[in-house]
């Protein structure tokens, strides 16, 4: 058998993340409002039951993670965020300032890694669960997240950019019949109960 579906969350809220900063591998913390996206999953989350939970090493994962009640989720180092390389920290406006008309998605990042290679880091997660079973809760990022959708659609890592995914939201993969559809797209806390 394999895996069924499988529940992104992106992690809550972290300064950078609500003043639009491009954030990789800094190891950011959650705002007290991503803590409260965080926490407000639990219950959303505790009606399921997932055969794999992974989440990224970054602390803002680990630690939705953790408040949303999977404090023993696996670390998988693969599901980290886009290296933004010299744009970490920097915003699309200060970057556009320099390179005007710039765009994540087609012009890349300068020192860090390209749409292509996280298309490959997702990949890798997703060949992680081809042996699994039921049900899989990933805790990661909004760039990677967007991404590892695209992978599972069949579509190339650059799609991603018609995703909007916002923080501390959910969403889910699957199939309908034979076919990797996606069931559910950022689902907000406010609308957990629809």
């Amino acid at each position: 058998m394999a895996v069924t579906e499988i529940w992104l969350v992106r992690h809550g809220e972290t300064e950078w993340a609500r003043t639009g900063r491009h954030t990789g591998l800094n190891d950011i913390a959650l705002t007290p409002l991503g803590e409260q996206q965080a926490v407000a999953l639990k219950p959303v989350l505790a009606r399921e039951a997932f055969d794999v939970v992974a989440t990224s090493p970054l602390r803002r994962a680990r630690d939705t993670s953790q408040l949303a009640g999977y404090a023993e989720a696996q670390v998988w180092p693969e599901i980290h965020e886009w290296n933004y390389g010299a744009y970490e920290g920097r915003t699309s406006a200060e970057i556009r300032a320099e390179r005007p008309g710039w765009h994540i998605w087609t012009d890349g990042v300068e020192g860090g890694e390209t749409v292509e290679q996280v298309g490959e880091r997702a990949g890798q997660a997703l060949g992680r669960l081809e042996g699994a079973a039921g049900k899989a809760l990933i805790f990661a990022h909004g760039h990677f997240l967007r991404i590892l959708a695209t992978r599972w659609l069949g579509l190339c890592p650059d799609q991603g950019r018609l995703l909007a995914l916002f923080p501390g939201a959910v969403s889910i993969l699957g199939y309908e019949g034979d076919t990797r559809v996606i069931r559910r797209w950022n689902w907000q806390a406010g609308s957990f109960c629809s």
